[in-house]
């Protein structure tokens, strides 16, 4: 790890000490709690990433994130994708991820890609392949409409498939795990939630047992092809980006249900993204999403969800309005409880490279408020 990473231990400002804890996933140990989230970016053209991809993420590594997770990257099927300038992660775009690792290793960093099928958030005639239809388990889209016909289990087989390759591809490439996109309505979300799965086969059906057994399957193939000690990571999310609303498991009973067969599956961690982390999931109880997953599967969490920010994501794209930074006493108070392990920081972090070694030397009057604008280039 490079010395400006590193710091030590004295210049680590009291306050958020807790946040720069060293943290083991399996044999892998992250230098500290602070997780950079996945952020579509679209600065990959043809989905090819380049060098300013790399430098990038090389930023945040070298200025203290304990662990880089990219921005979605499409798995290898010609509907995975809804945005020519979406980073592909196959074929030649695996080039471009070998220089994406070596920048980020070089600075001490560690880093792992997100893996990701669209589904039918995709629509009839989208680029980069117009010619191939949205897919999803029954061929509905994220508004309840019938749009193609359900995946057959030919297909489902070829796209578990495809995310086993591109697991064993970040294997090969030098990434140091791999995080599953399941959330916010994207392919396996739409497998888990009833709306746009109304399948009657071992697919679907009112239970979740069988809502969960393409994820499970996907877990299953990926741990068989990257052996035991490459760490898996689940992203969850109860709502969608069409429906804020929207519940997977409306009572912490149906959540542990929803959670048995994935963690059985080989999950070593679960990413559980909500809007606002300080929100609780359920009534009764100040546990957010990421605290009643670890509480009811063992295993540790990431919590997110406008960290730092006076905010939401959605809220603050639409208004377009100057989004301010907020204390992380509240945060940093969950996590000395053990609500959950690793916090993963997304806007902050997109318009700011040096945020976690600000954090971690208190020039808290140095952080920057997000605004859109930072959207436009790859800071």
């Amino acid at each position: 790890m490079s010395n400006e990473s590193k710091g030590n231990a004295s210049a680590i400002h009291p306050s958020v000490q807790p946040l720069f804890k060293p943290f083991s996933i399996g044999k892998l140990t992250l230098p500290n709690r602070i997780v950079m989230a996945p952020m579509t970016r679209s600065f990959s053209p043809n989905g090819m990433p380049g060098p300013n991809v790399a430098q990038y993420y090389r930023r945040r590594a070298e200025n203290g994130v304990g662990l880089i997770i990219t921005e979605g990257t499409v798995i290898n099927h010609p509907s995975s994708a809804d945005d020519p300038n979406v980073p592909q992660f196959y074929g030649p775009a695996l080039e471009g991820w070998s220089s994406v690792v070596e920048q980020v290793h070089a600075a001490g960093g560690l880093i792992f890609p997100q893996l990701w099928h669209v589904g039918m958030a995709r629509k009839v005639g989208s680029p980069p392949n117009p010619e191939s239809l949205p897919i999803g388990p029954s061929g509905i889209d994220l508004s309840g409409n019938q749009v193609t016909v359900p995946m057959t289990e030919s297909e489902i087989l070829s796209v578990i498939e495809a995310f086993a390759q591109a697991a064993t591809d970040a294997k090969l490439l030098g990434f140091d795990g791999i995080e599953i996109h399941g959330a916010h309505g994207y392919l396996i979300d739409q497998f888990f939630w009833k709306q746009t799965n109304q399948r009657s086969d071992r697919y679907g059906g009112d239970s979740f047992e069988g809502r969960t057994r393409f994820a499970a399957e996907v877990i299953r193939s990926i741990r068989k092809a990257v052996g035991p000690d490459f760490p898996i990571i689940l992203r969850l999310s109860q709502w969608k980006t069409s429906n804020y609303s929207a519940k997977l498991a409306e009572t912490p009973k149906q959540l542990a249900s929803f959670l048995e067969s994935l963690t059985a599956a080989g999950v070593d961690i679960y990413h559980c993204s909500t809007r606002r982390y300080w929100e609780p999931e359920f009534e009764g109880s100040d546990l957010n999403l990421a605290g009643w997953v670890k509480a009811l599967t063992g295993r540790p969490t990431i919590t997110v969800g406008s960290v730092g920010l006076n905010e939401e994501l959605m809220r603050s794209f639409a208004s377009g309005q100057v989004t301010q930074v907020t204390s992380l006493n509240g945060l940093i108070e969950r996590l000395e409880r053990n609500e959950f392990d690793l916090v993963a920081v997304g806007r902050s972090l997109l318009v700011d490279p040096e945020w976690a070694m600000k954090i971690r030397n208190g020039r808290f009057n140095e952080l920057k408020p997000f605004i859109v604008e930072s959207l436009r280039t790859l800071s």
